[in-house]
């Protein structure tokens, strides 16, 4: 399992991901499910990966590769919009399941791959998107500033009641830090490290980039207080009236 949000905001945007994979009880490792395309002054495109991953990686090999190869290749580097990064992204998933889907079929494993993708691309606005693992997407707007990929029940409630679109950057990427830490305390196939970046929009760098790692001094602080505030809050309520 796994746990990824990208957040659009008037702002900004907000990227993070877990790390944890799981194979079974007695098989979890740690890999990071965060890739920056980037190009400063130009581009940043973020893409957030779960699903299976051999799935995830060999889409992420073959769009690295077709960045390496130029011109020669459609590629994220050289599209012209966000819209076109999705689409490029689509190709790239269903170019890895027509290789590997009749093999992953002979062991009963179907592909599966999804992707969270964002960011600007100079000329035009923040852009976010939600690609399936069947290829087709759909893209934040006004109503939903947020998605979710993985195991999104327990962060959800939280992001929901905290954030809409003019949430200032730094209330944002609290509010995110605190949906992870309600999903890792009820589900333990997501864990530590957290990777996370605030992208200023129109900057067209990635300058705050930040692991959460088992330990961290500030996210252990964050869980705390938010822990305490709860039970704060619940001692606050109104009594039943019988």
């Amino acid at each position: 399992m796994t746990y990824c949000v990208g957040v659009l905001l008037d702002n900004g945007m907000i990227f993070a991901s877990d790390s944890r994979t799981n194979a079974g009880v007695d098989n979890f490792a740690k890999f990071c499910k965060m890739t920056v395309f980037e190009r400063s002054g130009d581009r940043v495109i973020i893409l957030l990966s779960s699903g299976n991953l051999a799935g995830t990686q060999a889409v992420i090999g073959t769009l690295n590769k077709r960045c390496a190869a130029g011109d020669a290749k459609p590629n994220l580097l050289g599209a012209r919009t966000m819209f076109d990064v999705a689409m490029l992204v689509a190709d790239a998933m269903r170019d890895v399941e027509k290789r590997d889907g009749e093999y992953l079929k002979e062991s009963d494993i179907t592909f599966n791959a999804s992707f969270i993708v964002g960011g600007q691309i100079a000329g035009e606005g923040l852009r976010l998107f939600r690609i399936y693992a069947e290829g087709n997407f759909i893209e934040a707007g006004i109503e939903t500033p947020y998605f979710q990929t993985g195991e999104t029940k327990y962060g959800k409630p939280i992001i929901e009641r905290v954030i809409s679109r003019s949430t200032p950057i730094a209330d944002a990427a609290k509010c995110v830090l605190v949906s992870f830490d309600s999903t890792m305390r009820s589900n333990l196939s997501v864990g530590m490290p957290i990777d996370l970046i605030c992208y200023e929009r129109d900057s067209f760098e990635v300058r705050k980039r930040r692991r959460f790692d088992d330990g961290d001094a500030y996210f252990s602080a964050i869980s705390r207080e938010w822990s305490e505030g709860l039970r704060q809050a619940f001692r606050q309520l109104p009594e039943i009236a019988w």
